[in-house]
């Protein structure tokens, strides 16, 4: 039987501690992914995520299911993810460079039968890490929470603690900045 987040909250609340595993298993892959892309490391991605979900089984209680849970744990995990970079001032890693210490090639999941598919899906994918990594902080941020978590404006503005109108502007120039940088990657691409 498949139960909802809330189910499982009230199941952990009552004393049920595997309830939270499935929690974990339901919503470790897109947290990882979002934090990946945020963070441009393999390794700060899932040391924030492990931190976010230690913090929210701790926390559980104070969930009041005003939100989904995914946004509370994304919460949890991008405020997570602010602390550690003001501790450590992560730097921006190159999608070549995260390639070489993790050895981990983009996933192709497409049906594509042609063999060239792959490898245009790898470099586009390795092309947009870049780009990505190469934006500040804050833009890179706005991106993904907007374009890959699919936030409104309104929650991006609260998670960031800014008002709407610095998050759009924000959106407007990193699209723009992200579009020239792309577009400087792919001319270099032979």
């Amino acid at each position: 039987m498949n139960e909802t987040d809330a189910e499982l909250i009230e199941q952990c609340l009552s004393g049920q501690a595997a309830a939270f595993g499935q929690l974990v298993q339901r919503h470790q892959n897109r947290l990882f992914n979002s934090l990946y892309r945020m963070l441009g490391s393999r390794e700060d991605a899932d040391d924030v995520a492990q931190e976010a979900f230690v913090a929210a089984f701790q926390k559980l209680d104070t969930f009041r299911g005003d939100s989904q849970f995914y946004s509370w744990l994304f919460r949890i995990a991008y405020n997570t993810a602010i602390s550690m970079k003001r501790k450590t001032k992560l730097k921006t890693v190159s999608a070549d460079k995260l390639k070489e210490t993790s050895g981990h090639e983009p996933d192709d999941n497409t049906p594509e039968h042609r063999p060239e598919h792959g490898i245009e899906v790898e470099e586009t994918q390795a092309a947009v890490q870049q780009a990505l990594n190469e934006l500040s902080d804050e833009y890179r941020e706005a991106i993904v929470l907007k374009e890959m978590e699919e936030l409104s404006y309104e929650e991006i503005a609260e998670l960031a603690e800014v008002p709407i109108g610095t998050i759009r502007s924000r959106l407007h120039r990193a699209r723009a900045e992200l579009r020239e940088k792309l577009r400087l990657i792919l001319e270099e691409t032979p």
